[in-house]
């Protein structure tokens, strides 16, 4: 069978609601360090911290957990104004997806001032270190290299079979083991990838009305021309 097609992904991510609890959160080697800051609050070092990590290492949802634990507000860093920085540090606040070159600068740069002189607690997420980033506002600048940064891994094998488990059973699937160990060895090393190969497992297995077996795995994904998604991993 032909790999499953992007458009058909892109449909997967609005059948199953995803859980974002401390329940559901596995923690690992690559995720540690992270887990314990946000265990911490509000013992942090400093009012502003920052996460850092690639798509799918689960920043979104330690974000999450802390959002519930603080009472903080959730905002996007690509659409952050000045006029709005005071009612959002009112609160704890969430500041998601900061991205070089993607926000206000001088927004940005308002907000850590003002969550300094205010005391106000802020966790931002980002991809990349900030230290790199080519800012015009020379303070921004500085600001942002003093940010103390936790950097969150890709899952190792054994995180991202016991997320594989996870998201199975979250569909009320025993998952056989064979399938699981074939899986991490296909996907890219991501939360976010293996959700998506869960995703378009279940859903082809009842089109098919087949069992989740590794034979189906081995059909979707063996010849997956995806490499965003599923690595390129060699077939076993």
């Amino acid at each position: 069978m032909a790999a499953v097609r992007s458009t058909d992904q892109l449909a997967l991510t609005l059948e199953h609601a995803e859980r974002f609890g401390r329940d559901d959160f596995l923690e690992g080697p690559s995720n540690t360090a992270a887990l314990t800051l946000i265990e911490r609050w509000p013992d942090w070092p400093g009012g502003t911290v920052m996460l850092v990590g690639p798509e799918g290492a689960g920043k979104s949802h330690l974000a999450a957990i802390w959002s519930v634990a603080a009472g903080a507000k959730v905002a996007r860093a690509s659409t952050l104004t000045e006029v709005e920085v005071p009612e959002l540090l009112a609160s704890p606040l969430v500041l998601e997806d900061l991205a070089a070159g993607q926000f206000d600068e001088r927004a940005l740069f308002h907000l850590l001032n003002l969550a300094r002189q205010e005391g106000a607690y802020v966790l931002l997420t980002a991809r990349t270190p900030p230290a790199g980033w080519p800012v015009a506002v020379k303070d921004l600048a500085s600001r942002l290299r003093a940010l103390p940064v936790i950097t969150l891994a890709p899952p190792d094998d054994a995180l991202l079979r016991a997320v594989i488990v996870k998201l199975f059973a979250d569909r009320q699937i025993a998952a056989d083991e064979s399938v699981v160990n074939y899986l991490v060895t296909r996907i890219e090393r991501s939360l976010a990838a293996a959700r998506a190969a869960v995703m378009i497992l279940d859903r082809e297995a009842l089109r098919l009305q087949r069992p989740i077996t590794r034979a189906l795995a081995a059909e979707l994904f063996r010849d997956s021309d995806q490499p965003d998604l599923f690595g390129e991993s060699e077939t076993p």
